[in-house]
Order: C-alpha cells, then structure tokens, then sequence
C-alpha cells in the first residue's frame, strides 16, 4: 500500500514521534496507518493514540434535550461549507430533524427521511431536497443517537463537537441546578478529554491484550526490562492497564476542572450533596466530519479553469 507525505504528517500529527520515525513506521506497516500506530509504540516512540477519525467535513453537530419528555438527541448534518453551516437557515433546519427524532424515535436515517419533518406537512427528505436547492450545496443528515432517560448535553465551538450523557437518577435531583451544572461538567470533560469507554468493564477484552502485546513488545525494546522476572513484568503490565483505563475511560479520568479527584468521584460528591442516587450509565461523542474525507481542491487549478 502506498503512501504520501500527507500520511506521515497525519501520521506524526497523531503520534507526536519524529518525521523519519514516522516514513519508516509506514514503510515497515506498507502504508496502513493503524499498524504503523502500533510500529512505534512497539519501538517506544509513541503514546497510545486516541485513534480520532481526520475531521474533514463541515456542518454541525446538534444535541437536543426534551426535559419534559426525558428524551435527548444528538445528530450530526454535513454541508460542504462552514459558511453555510453558520447560516440560521440550515441551524433551524438542523433543530428541526433534532425534534423529528424526539418525537418519531426513528430507527435510522432512511426511516427518518420518510417521516414528516417537525413543524413541517413535508418529509424530512423532501425538506432536504428543497434545502440543496436554495442553500445551493450538498446537505448530508448523517447520524443521530436517541436515548430515553435523563441526560446532560454540551455542543462546543458552534457544532464542532457534541456530547450527550445518560443519567440514572430520580425526578427530583435531576431539577435541580447543582445536577445540571455536574452533568453539562461531565459533558464537557467527555468533549475536551475524549474517552473510549465508560468504565474499565466497558473496554473490550480483546483491546486490553492489545495494549498488553503493545507493552510487552516495548518491554523487549528495552534491555533493562527485558532481563526482569516474569512477576515484575506481570506488575509492569498492570501498572499500565490501569494507567490506560485513567486515560480513556470517563469515570477513571482525572476530573479537568479539579484533577484531585476522578470524574466518578466528582459524580459521587454531587449525589451527596444532592441527598440522591446519581449514575452515569453512558455517553455519546460526536466530533463533526469525524471519518470523512472533504474534497481538496487546488486553488491554482481552479482560478486557471475559471480563466478558461
């Protein structure tokens, strides 16, 4: 598999290890970036990566909580331009869709298009339709995630990214001003610091006997570690699972406004001081364009094609 220059900017955009590092490791990886990922942390030049998708489109991420109901949304509309994602026309459209899916509980995006779109006699995809036309760009209605139960939204940046957190607590806390604050709190540590799993029993078994494959090849790399007992290296390893469960799980997190303390114990200080259960059973995260590609054109080739 061949790759570009592009690839190990990529590359080293997300390892942080150095530029011939990073040609070598595609080179030894014939140019998949997962396996070259894997290349240099072998080799000890890289951390464990978040493995984000390259953020290529534009357009908005929306979350949408109907309190009264208890139902939140979280839905994510692609255009071709940020302009465009910024005008009020395609913003209202984008709430529209959010309260289509609250209230229809449609179970995809084809199933969503058939239905009539909120506040609208139309469909979703006939409204959709008349919005390419006058917008004038290609609109895309991507995904969504609805869940029943209380939950806690944040959007960051105008719908760069966008984040819903399930909740198991009674009527009453979640009321009130100290849950709302401790629940947008979580919502925004899960958009800055960007956790795999839940909790540590959410990991996949198969991820951690990666990561353990991972530090034991790194352990062979180093010839202090490679002459240990196998008992200390056992210790090692477990030492840096737990390490990755503090990383990449939202409730082992250091909590980003008091790093003293863990996301679940700052969830655990809410809920006494509330006098009330409090669990957090789950979240979603929604970084736009996550994944997709957005066409690069060059800007010298297309002034030359509006001269011709």
């Amino acid at each position: 598999m061949a790759f570009t220059a592009k690839d190990v900017q990529a590359l080293r955009e997300q390892t942080g290890a150095g530029m011939m590092d990073c040609k070598k490791a595609l080179q030894e990886s014939d140019g998949d970036m997962e396996k070259a990922i894997d290349f240099l942390r072998e080799k000890g030049l890289a951390a464990a990566a978040k493995k984000a998708g390259r953020i290529a489109a534009e357009g908005a991420v929306l979350a949408y909580n109907d309190e009264a109901n208890k139902i939140g949304v979280l839905v994510e509309v692609n255009s071709e331009t940020d302009f465009v994602a910024k005008n009020q026309v395609f913003q209202d459209f984008v709430l529209s869709i959010a309260k289509t899916i609250a209230g229809e509980n449609p179970v995809d995006v084809e199933a969503l298009k058939s239905m009539k779109l909120s506040g609208s006699d139309r469909t979703v995809q006939e409204n959709l339709q008349d919005k390419i036309l006058t917008i004038g760009e290609n609109i895309n209605i991507r995904r969504f995630v609805r869940v029943e139960g209380v939950v806690s939204t944040y959007v960051h940046a105008g719908g760069s990214v966008g984040v819903m957190v399930q909740f198991e607590t009674d009527d009453a806390a979640a009321a009130t001003d100290a849950f709302k604050v401790m629940g947008k709190d979580v919502a925004m540590q899960i958009a800055s610091m960007n956790p795999l799993y839940l909790n540590p029993a959410a990991v996949p078994a198969d991820v951690i006997e990666h990561e353990k494959g991972i530090i034991l090849a790194q352990m062979e790399e180093d010839e202090k570690m490679k002459s240990k007992p196998e008992k200390v290296k056992e210790g090692i390893v477990s030492g840096r699972i737990n390490k990755y469960y503090k990383e990449f799980c939202l409730l082992e997190q250091a909590f980003v406004k008091d790093d003293g303390i863990s996301v679940a114990k700052y969830i655990e200080n809410t809920a006494k001081e509330l006098g009330s259960a409090v669990k957090c059973v789950g979240f979603t995260r929604f970084a736009r364009g996550e994944g997709l590609q957005k066409k690069e054109d060059n800007f010298a080739d297309e002034i030359a094609k509006m001269v011709k």
